[in-house]
C-alpha cells in the first residue's frame, strides 16, 4: 500500500453564512414552479438553463435538462442534449430529482453518457437547510468495454463533524476521524482519501488530505513494485493536485457575496437567472 499526505492552508468559511446561503437557494427552489416546461422562480424569473424535461416538478423521478422533451428532437429519451463540435463524440445529459424533502433530504442523480463512457452521479444532501452531510457516488463503465473498464466511488461529508473539528482549540491534536472520505474501486486497484480540517492562529484552516493507494487481489504484489517505480511522480502529482484545488477554493470564496438575508436571496436569485 502507498500513502500520500498533503497539508494546505486556506481561508475559512463562514458557518454561518453558508448555512443561510444554503437555506435560501433551497427555499427559492420550493417556491419555484414548471410552466411550460421553464422553472420560475417565486418572483416569475426563469432559472437559465433548466427546463422540465419529464414529470412533475420537484416530485421523485422528474427529469430535468437544458431542452424540451420532444420525439426526434434534442431531449426526448436517448436524443442527444448535448454535443461537441463536428465529428465529436454525442453526449447525453439528463439530471433526475430522485427525492425533495427539504426538511430531510434532497437526492439528485446526474447522468452522462457517449460513446466510449457511461457515467452516473449521485448526490445526496441530509437536512439541506442547515446541511448536515453530503453523499456523492459515481459510477462509470465503457458500454463496450469489460470489468477493466468499470470503477466506482462513494465520498462523504459530515458537515456537523467538519464545523465540529474548527471549532477546537487550534493547539488541540487533529480530529481522530476525519470529516471527509471517500473511496475509489477498480478491478486493478482501490483507493481512500480522507480530508482534516483543523484551525490556525490566524482563522484560516489547515486542511490535511491524505490518500492511500493499494492494488487488489493477485495483483496486490505488481502494484506494489509499480508504485515503488513511480512513487515520486504520483506524490508530486498528489501534492499539485490538492494545492490546485485550495486555489480554486480561495477564487470561489473571492467571489462569494458578502451578504445577507434579502439581500443574499436577491442575490442567488440573479445569480440562478442570469445567462
Amino acid at each position: 500500500m502507498a500513502r500520500f499526505e498533503h497539508t494546505v492552508t486556506v481561508a475559512a468559511l463562514d458557518r454561518h453564512w453558508f448555512e443561510e446561503a444554503a437555506g435560501a437557494v433551497v427555499d427559492l427552489f420550493e417556491g419555484s414552479r414548471e410552466q411550460g416546461g421553464a422553472i420560475l422562480l417565486p418572483d416569475g424569473r426563469p432559472i437559465h438553463g433548466l427546463r422540465l424535461l419529464k414529470g412533475r416538478h420537484l416530485q421523485p423521478g422528474a427529469r430535468y435538462g437544458e431542452a424540451p422533451e420532444e420525439d426526434g428532437k434534442p431531449g426526448a429519451p436517448g436524443a442527444p442534449v448535448a454535443s461537441g463540435p463536428a465529428g465529436a463524440p454525442v453526449v447525453r445529459e439528463a439530471t433526475v430529482l430522485r427525492d425533495w424533502r427539504p426538511s430531510r433530504t434532497v437526492e439528485v442523480e446526474s447522468l452522462m453518457s457517449e460513446e466510449s463512457l457511461a457515467v452516473r452521479v449521485g448526490v445526496r444532501l441530509r437536512e439541506p437547510r442547515t446541511p448536515r452531510a453530503l453523499e456523492v457516488s459515481l459510477d462509470g463503465h465503457n458500454p463496450k468495454g469489460g470489468s477493466l473498464y468499470r470503477f466506482s466511488g462513494r465520498a462523504g461529508a459530515d458537515l456537523h463533524a467538519w464545523w465540529a473539528a474548527l471549532d477546537r482549540p487550534s493547539s488541540a491534536p487533529p480530529a481522530a476521524r476525519a470529516p471527509v472520505v471517500g473511496r475509489a474501486v477498480h478491478r486493478l486497484a482501490k483507493a481512500r482519501i480522507t480530508v482534516t480540517p483543523r484551525p490556525a492562529d490566524d482563522g484560516s484552516w489547515q486542511v490535511s488530505v491524505v490518500l492511500s493507494v493499494r492494488g487488489r487481489w493477485l495483483l496486490r504484489p505488481v502494484a506494489a513494485v509499480a508504485l515503488v517505480l513511480v512513487r515520486k511522480p504520483v506524490e508530486r502529482g498528489f501534492r499539485e493536485g490538492v494545492d490546485s484545488a485550495a486555489e480554486e477554493w480561495a477564487g470561489m470564496l473571492a467571489e462569494l457575496p458578502s451578504l445577507h438575508g434579502e439581500a443574499l436571496r436577491a442575490q442567488i436569485a440573479d445569480e440562478l437567472t442570469a445567462p
